[in-house]
């Protein structure tokens, strides 16, 4: 069991954090305004959990500001945050100004990690990013990327995020984002020839 933390700020908002990713909130409501302040004033993390259409995940990721872009007067804030550690919601917490709840820090499994399945996603990654930019990544780099880095660089919807984060297994994230990568990359397949053949005669065939 991982470390539990009780009467952990959290954050629920219409989007997935990942470890290492980096984005920016809009905070205007009272009660996250005073929350974000006591996190910036103690230096002290708070959770961002996805508030999808189903209702609140179980499986959110801790945030550190990053940057405090822009306050206002009135508490308004544009910051950046970056995620850090997942973790599981035990139970929710009332008697706080702010959403909180228990929450456990959750760790990988150990395991031996195969050499060609990180291999795979970092190709099908290196793949993607130059034929949307026409720039590969330098092997140095790419080398360095774990599983979150990647997913964290491109533009992947809310459930394949929950879904890598809910993952306890680096090995598997890199197997799922193989397979999204592989799917992105038919998808622009799929796009160039439409667009190849409205440019010769102005109708589109599927076949």
């Amino acid at each position: 069991m991982g470390a539990l933390l009780e009467d952990f700020p959290l954050f629920p908002l219409p989007i997935v954090l990942l470890p290492t990713e980096v984005v920016p909130l809009h905070i205007f409501e009272e009660r996250y305004k005073i929350m974000i302040g006591n996190c910036l004033e103690e230096n002290e993390e708070f959770g961002v959990i996805w508030l999808s259409d189903d209702g609140l995940k179980e499986v959110g990721c801790t945030a550190q500001v990053a940057d405090v872009l822009e306050r206002a007067d009135d508490g308004r804030m544009n910051i950046l945050v970056q995620g850090a550690i997942p973790f599981r919601l035990l139970e929710r917490v009332e008697d706080q100004a702010y959403p909180a709840g228990v929450v456990e820090l959750l760790d990988d499994r150990n395991e031996e990690m195969d050499e060609k399945v990180s291999g795979d996603a970092r190709e099908g990654f290196a793949s993607l990013v130059e034929r949307v930019t026409d720039q590969r990544p330098e092997e140095g780099a790419l080398a360095e990327l774990d599983s979150y880095s990647m997913a964290a660089s491109v533009d992947m919807g809310a459930d394949a995020k929950q879904g890598l984060l809910e993952l306890r297994s680096e090995q598997a994230r890199l197997r799922l984002l193989s397979r999204l990568f592989k799917a992105a990359m038919e998808r622009l397949d799929v796009a160039d020839k439409i667009a190849e053949q409205a440019r010769g005669n102005g109708k589109v065939r599927f076949s």
